[in-house]
């Protein structure tokens, strides 16, 4: 059975509180975005390779589109490669939603003495779930005793002292910490040898691409071909496929865009299993970004609720006047 984050076993049905049509005189659907649009407002999942800081390969991309402004969904060392989920010019604010989410890893651990597979595989459970980690000594936040969760520690191969594992955890759990303490648990030792993040949130090692492809495509969309480029830079909307999302009436748009709280008469679509507190999407009926915050009503109570506050405004991330003011 394939291991799952809890955004990708969560089932959520579509509610309609009030069916609408939408106007193809504003806005645009996504994928039907120019990509030139894309560039200016979209997301890519970069292979990120040995070496360079997450920093220095969102510049990277940076200057591959000759853009002014990248931002990455979550920090990797030098030395671990894997998913980078790194947002272009005026998508760069929905990085800061992909640091939250949830990632998975897989892992090389060499032990320093020899031990009994079963026990390797009966420690794995004490570092499932919730455990206690206090961040290393090189980390960027203080270090003081935190809970973090994980989901899924499954053993996939033992060669020896090699130990190849994939994990699933809470963002801000550090693999490497988890190592140290499985082997001070064994009573052997144990340190990382390698580590890949194959997951941060909806971008997956199912679809990456390393600086290279991408300069290999901009180089042909420069040459009048953008379909490489198309593959892979995802629009903004690909960012929060993993967040609950609530869908609004053509009319209500614009006031949202002007930073209104959006109430429970402009909802048109909403997800099932919307709790309070909750941070939700909040789109147009073509599927379009309008803005992040965070649930005033559960998703039952929007259904039924006429009036009153669904979802206290977070970040607003569509531009002004994209669709009109007054819509009869």
């Amino acid at each position: 059975m394939e291991e799952l984050l809890p955004f990708e076993k969560t089932a959520r049905n579509l509610l309609v509180k009030k069916e609408s049509t939408t106007s193809n005189e504003f806005g645009c659907f996504p994928e039907q975005r120019k990509t030139s649009e894309l560039i200016d407002y979209g997301v890519i999942c970069i292979n990120k390779h040995q070496g360079p800081t997450s920093h220095q390969v969102a510049d990277y991309v940076k200057k591959i589109l000759n853009v002014k402004h990248c931002g990455h969904g979550g920090s990797l060392d030098p030395n671990v490669t894997g998913v980078l989920p790194v947002a272009l010019e005026n998508a760069t604010r929905i990085s800061q939603t992909l640091l939250k989410a949830g990632k998975e890893y897989v892992a090389l651990m060499y032990i320093h003495k020899d031990v009994e597979e079963s026990k390797i595989l009966e420690t794995t459970k004490k570092f499932t779930g919730k455990i206690k980690q206090i961040p290393p000594i090189k980390s960027a936040v203080k270090r003081q005793e935190r809970t973090r969760n994980v989901y899924y520690f499954k053993i996939l191969e033992i060669n020896r002292r090699n130990v190849l594992f994939k994990i699933g955890c809470e963002a801000g759990t550090y693999i490497r910490k988890i190592i140290f303490d499985f082997g001070r648990d064994l009573k052997t030792g144990a340190h990382m040898a390698q580590l890949i993040r194959t997951k941060a949130g909806p971008f997956t090692d199912k679809e990456w691409y390393s600086l290279t492809d991408l300069k290999d495509a901009y180089s042909l969309y420069l040459e009048g071909d953008e379909k490489e480029l198309r593959k892979i830079i995802k629009p903004i909307e690909f960012a929060i496929s993993h967040l609950p999302k609530i869908y609004v009436f053509d009319s209500t748009v614009n006031n949202l865009c002007h930073g209104s709280q959006l109430y429970a008469a402009g909802i048109s679509k909403l997800d099932s299993g919307i709790i309070k507190n909750d941070l939700v999407a909040v789109l147009t009926l073509k599927n379009e970004l309008i803005s992040l915050g965070y649930a005033a009503m559960t998703s039952e109570e929007m259904l039924k609720a006429e009036k009153g506050l669904a979802v206290k405004a977070y970040k607003v991330f569509m531009k002004t006047d994209l669709y009109p003011r007054n819509i009869s």
